[in-house]
């Protein structure tokens, strides 16, 4: 009974630092709060978005792996994962955690995003553009999609399909056409811009 009290006095403490934004004092409270109860999800979630929040990816990965062990397959944990291992410069993990994610759960739009990301920073560019594809069918509006899909175009020397995509994008972000025309170098699309 008094191991709950403490559990219960800990994860709540954390809460409240969490939502007045304090996330060092709300660490420590899960911290706490996980030696009472070592095998709480909602804990160990909370602690490695907050890890990952402030930058601290290696302890936000164990917690999110500590985590995952507890729910093997659950979508979210795992995209999480391959978010942190992408960030840390580890593509190819993050590949295998996004996959999986999209395996679980197809209409994970962020998980095919950033499997997207990975494989292009992997250099497969053909795997980057089916993954970018997904993920802008699954969000029509997601200019990062978007922008990238087309840089993998540009990567592969598909100036029709650059091309298309900057006008698609026009239509509802401007600027991030703008950002595409500048960078694959299209100042043949100027006029879009007005200039």
């Amino acid at each position: 009974m008094n191991l709950n009290f403490e559990y219960l006095r800990h994860h709540l403490r954390a809460r409240v630092f969490e939502l007045i934004r304090r996330p060092q004092r709300a660490i420590e409270e899960y911290r706490l709060a996980l030696r009472h109860d070592p095998d709480s999800q909602t804990d160990l979630n909370s602690l490695a978005m907050l890890l990952a929040a402030i930058g601290q990816d290696a302890d936000a990965e164990h917690a999110f792996r500590r985590a995952l062990l507890r729910k093997p397959e659950d979508p979210f944990i795992i995209f999480n994962l391959g978010f942190l291992c992408e960030r840390q410069g580890k593509p190819a993990e993050a590949v295998e955690f996004f996959t999986t994610a999209t395996t679980i759960k197809p209409t994970l739009d962020r998980a095919w995003y950033g499997l997207g990301l990975s494989r292009a920073h992997l250099g497969e560019h053909e795997q980057a553009i089916v993954a970018f594809t997904r993920a802008a069918e699954l969000q029509p509006m997601n200019p990062h999609a978007w922008y990238n899909l087309g840089m993998a175009h540009h990567s592969l020397h598909q100036p029709e399909r650059v091309a298309e995509i900057i006008i698609h994008v026009h239509r509802f972000d401007p600027k991030m056409a703008a950002l595409m025309i500048a960078e694959t170098g299209r100042s043949d699309l100027d006029y879009l811009l007005g200039t």
